[in-house]
């Protein structure tokens, strides 16, 4: 993952892409990905779309689709989030947990050096606004349930059989 922008661009594009989990809506800016939404949303559109926001859309779009397909494990995206100093901490360290396996929330704190907040990681691991890419599924239970996602649990079982089968 490249450096992300603390100050968003005001440029954006967005578009929806089909894949083996449905529709996901991507949006981005100049400075990188934002968004990776589960299902199809109405956008506002801008009138004038930036060329380097729309090669940040494709360049995203190009790298799910090759995931989805099991030619990517990691992604190689510049991203356009903010969160609070611990929700970033969280969900970057999603980027260490390895293609194909998971982790506990507890184990996933002490990544973050809090090893009593994993109910704060958990929480955190629901406001990443760039699922897949940051790979929150990866996150379950300690007793192995998965626990929550984003997109779904029926998502989340689908995006870790992906990862299995490969």
């Amino acid at each position: 993952m490249k450096v992300r922008s603390k100050t968003s661009s005001a440029m954006t594009a967005s578009r929806v892409v089909l894949t083996p989990i449905g529709r996901l809506t991507l949006v981005a800016s100049e400075d990188g990905l934002q968004e990776v939404i589960f299902g199809a949303k109405k956008l506002v559109k801008n009138l004038k779309v930036s060329v380097v926001a729309k090669k940040n859309l494709d360049l995203a779009e190009k790298q799910l689709q090759e995931y989805f397909v099991g030619k990517r494990k990691k992604f190689n995206l510049k991203l356009d989030i903010s969160g609070t100093k611990f929700q970033e901490s969280a969900w970057f360290s999603l980027n260490k947990i390895p293609y194909g396996e998971t982790i506990s929330y507890a184990e996933q704190a002490k990544l973050v050096r809090r090893p009593r907040a994993f109910r704060a990681v958990g929480s955190a691991n629901g406001k990443n606004p760039v699922a897949i890419v940051l790979p929150c599924h990866r996150v379950v239970a300690s007793d192995g349930t998965l626990g929550g996602y984003g997109g779904g649990l029926v998502i989340k079982r689908k995006l870790l059989a992906l990862e299995k089968s490969f």
